[in-house]
C-alpha cells in the first residue's frame, strides 16, 4: 500500500510539472505575440526645411530604415514656415524639423510639437551668390547692391529670407536691396534663379550653395549682422501616430554617425 501511495504522489507531482511547463510556454508565446506587435511596420512623415532634403535623401533615411527595418520614413520638403502652416492646419506628420527657431518656438507654443523633444540641432552659414560664370563684380556682402535683380527668400515665410533681411538690415541696404528683389517661395527656388540666370545674385545656406556648380559663393554673412546664427530644431509632432518611432528618428538624427553625414553637406553642429 505504502509504495502505491508514493507512485501516486511521484505521478501527481509529474503531471503537476507538465502542466506548469505548459503554462510557462503559453506566457512565452503570448509574451512573443506582445513583442511582435510592439514592432509593428511603422512609416513616419517628416516635414523638414528644404535646405535639407538632399542630406535626408541621399543618405540619412536611407540609414536609417537600413538601421530600423520595420520603419519606414518619407519626408516633404518646403519653407519653414509653410511646413509651420501645414502642420497647424492637421498634416499628418510625425517629425518637424525646421531652418530657424521662430517656427519651431511657435508650434511648441500652441501644443502641436512636443517642447521637451525639440533639439536645436544643427547651424548654416548664409551666404552671397552669383552664377558660376557672372562677370558681376561683387567682393563682400555689401556689394549686392550693385546686382540689378537680386533673389532672396520671402521673409513673411522662409527662414533664409528672415535672416537675409536681418543682415541687411544691418548692413543699412535693406531699403536698396527690397526694391530689386524677387521673392522666392523657399531657399531651393531662390538657387534656381541664380542658377538659371534670372537673378543676378541671390542669398541662400552655404549648404544650398554647395550642392551645384552652377554658382559660386561671393561671401559669407558677416558674424556681427545676425543676433542669433541660423539654427535648426528638430522635433516630435504632437499629433503623431508613431511616437515611438518618431523619437526614435530625432535620436538617430543626433548620432554621431548622421551628424557626420549634415557636415559632409555644409552643416555645423550646433554648440549647446
Amino acid at each position: 500500500m505504502k509504495r502505491r501511495k508514493i507512485w501516486s504522489i511521484l505521478a501527481l507531482a509529474a503531471l503537476t510539472g507538465s502542466l506548469l511547463a505548459g503554462c510557462g510556454e503559453v506566457k512565452t508565446e503570448e509574451q512573443t505575440k506582445e513583442t511582435k506587435q510592439e514592432e509593428k511596420p511603422a512609416e513616419l512623415l517628416v516635414a523638414a526645411a528644404a535646405s535639407l532634403e538632399y542630406s535626408y535623401e541621399e543618405e540619412l533615411l536611407p540609414m536609417f530604415e537600413k538601421e530600423n527595418p520595420n520603419i519606414t520614413v518619407k519626408g516633404t520638403y518646403d519653407s519653414s514656415g509653410k511646413l509651420q502652416t501645414q502642420i497647424e492646419e492637421g498634416i499628418e506628420a510625425d517629425v518637424f524639423m525646421s531652418a530657424a527657431t521662430k517656427q519651431m518656438n511657435a508650434l511648441t507654443e500652441q501644443g502641436l510639437v512636443e517642447k521637451d523633444s525639440v533639439v536645436d540641432l544643427l547651424q548654416n552659414q548664409i551666404v552671397l551668390i552669383t552664377a558660376a560664370d557672372s562677370t558681376l563684380d561683387l567682393q563682400n556682402f555689401e556689394d549686392i547692391t550693385k546686382a540689378n535683380v537680386i533673389a532672396i527668400g520671402d521673409p513673411e515665410s522662409v527662414p533664409v529670407g528672415q535672416y537675409s533681411k536681418e543682415v541687411l538690415t544691418n548692413l543699412g541696404i535693406w531699403d536698396t536691396v527690397s526694391a530689386k528683389a524677387s521673392l522666392g517661395t523657399n531657399v531651393t527656388e531662390v538657387l534656381k534663379w541664380v542658377e538659371e540666370g534670372s537673378a543676378d545674385a541671390g542669398i541662400v545656406y552655404a549648404t544650398d550653395a554647395a550642392t551645384t556648380d552652377k554658382v559660386k559663393v561671393v561671401a559669407e554673412a558677416p558674424k556681427d549682422s545676425l543676433a542669433e546664427p541660423a539654427i535648426y530644431p528638430v522635433g516630435v509632432v504632437s499629433a503623431s501616430k508613431h511616437k515611438d518611432a518618431a523619437e526614435k528618428f530625432v535620436e538617430f538624427l543626433q548620432s554621431e554617425e548622421a551628424l557626420k553625414v549634415f557636415e559632409s553637406y555644409g552643416f555645423q553642429k550646433n554648440a549647446e
